[in-house]
């Protein structure tokens, strides 16, 4: 590592990108520019964020440089080398580093000596997240797991969609069961029978839309619902209204 200021190289975007820029610090350092990494700093940018990403492979730091504000070939895990990039400087930084346990540890460390106060790092398992997590990553991401948990959903339920919130809070939507059909949504009492809300609505050929105590679900209707998750998994079963007439 000590030679990696020789072979530092820093490029960097030359037009914003068009759009409003969020208020107040839009900086953020993405560490490791693999799929994940790449993927979560071109969203960013989108964002209209400024977005400083670094990454060990020259390669990819050439395949990315006109794509970010700025980019930086450099070891993510020498605290030099982040100290040059002015790493301290930044209020939010992500670890995209996931394959490589050491590297990821190393950098997620270098962030938290360096005084970044809001650190989002991946990991690969839960294990790897409760070690980020003792070091001082301030947020732990896991998608390849999160994604898992979510096509499961999918694969073996009615849900179109699942997210978890937490590890036993989750949002999905769905067809509207027959079980909240032609009544408000008010009457239904679904939250005291079954432990859920309905937050959103979506009619056929329209938009979502805030689901309120006076809304009520017709055949075709698709639905957010929210709760414990084992309460939305069952509620997901139930037989659903059936497809909009006509």
């Amino acid at each position: 590592m000590a030679d990696h200021l020789k072979n530092l190289r820093v490029r960097r975007r030359r037009h914003p990108v068009p759009g409003e820029r969020p208020a107040g610090d839009s900086k953020v350092a993405v560490l490791g520019l693999g799929r994940f990494g790449r993927s979560l700093a071109l969203e960013l940018m989108r964002r209209g964020w400024d977005v400083l990403g670094i990454d060990f492979a020259t390669g990819i730091v050439q395949k990315t440089g006109d794509q970010l504000t700025h980019v930086a070939a450099a070891d993510c895990t020498d605290p030099q080398a982040l100290e040059q990039l002015g790493i301290g400087q930044f209020s939010r930084a992500v670890v995209g580093i996931g394959t490589d346990l050491e590297a990821s540890i190393l950098a997620t460390s270098n962030l938290v000596d360096a005084g970044v106060p809001n650190i989002w790092a991946r990991a690969t398992t839960r294990q790897h997240g409760q070690i980020l997590e003792r070091i001082g990553a301030h947020h732990v991401v896991l998608p390849e797991h999160e994604m898992g948990e979510r096509v499961a959903h999918l694969v073996t339920g009615r849900m179109m969609d699942f997210i978890a919130f937490d590890s036993d809070y989750a949002l999905i939507k769905t067809l509207a069961p027959r079980v909240v059909g032609g009544v408000p949504l008010g009457e239904s009492r679904v939250r005291s029978t079954y432990g859920v809300t309905v937050v959103g609505i979506k009619r056929p050929g329209a938009d979502f839309t805030h689901a309120t105590a006076e809304t009520v679900v017709q055949p075709g209707d698709v639905i957010i619902v929210t709760g414990k998750t084992r309460a939305v998994e069952a509620f997901a079963e139930l037989e659903s209204i059936g497809p909009a007439p006509g």
